[in-house]
């Protein structure tokens, strides 16, 4: 790829963050980038990565095992989350020279929850690969991210099942 990388973030309380990236990811791979996936705050099972990792230009990084929703855990769960979360972006910076797309899921939602440095996050944006194409998503976007965003897409929530008190179904939702 040439040129220089775009900055996309997908964020807001509407469904289809994450499938965006993902969508894009593929779009991606299919023309033969190399795409670098990585996800904060879920787990190593979530079923778009059962696709991404059988494609062979994407490379899915493991994340935390077992992963705990931020709001249940207590200070010191919170700081060691939030220092594996760094060390993450570390290795992440180390590794993506390589690669055309990095896809950085859910880290809008780390940032928000104070379990990654938005210093270190922008400190990466700033410095990145001239060719690297980043994809972020999460619930909200910080204005310092945004500002340095080439693409900012609102998926906004009209409507959703939750709010009927229906269960998220698996392939779908998740």
């Amino acid at each position: 790829m040439t040129g220089t990388g775009r900055i996309h973030v997908y964020y807001g309380d509407g469904k289809g963050k994450t499938t965006a990236a993902v969508g894009l990811a593929v779009r991606a791979a299919g023309y033969g980038l190399k795409v670098l996936f990585f996800q904060f705050l879920k787990d190593n099972s979530s079923n778009e990565r059962k696709i991404l990792e059988s494609l062979s230009n994407v490379t899915c990084l493991q994340g935390r095992e077992p992963v705990k929703f931020v709001s249940k855990m207590n200070r010191d769960e919170r700081a060691e989350i939030r220092h594996y979360n760094n060390k993450a972006l570390d290795e992440i910076v180390k590794f993506c020279g390589g690669f055309d797309m990095l896809v950085l899921d859910e880290a809008l939602c780390a940032l928000q929850l104070d379990v990654l440095s938005e210093e270190k996050l922008i400190g990466f944006i700033q410095h990145k690969p001239r060719g690297l194409e980043i994809v972020m998503t999460g619930h909200q976007v910080t204005d310092s991210v945004l500002e340095i965003a080439d693409y900012a897409t609102e998926v906004k929530k009209v409507k959703h099942q939750f709010d009927l008190g229906r269960s998220a179904r698996e392939g779908i939702e998740f």
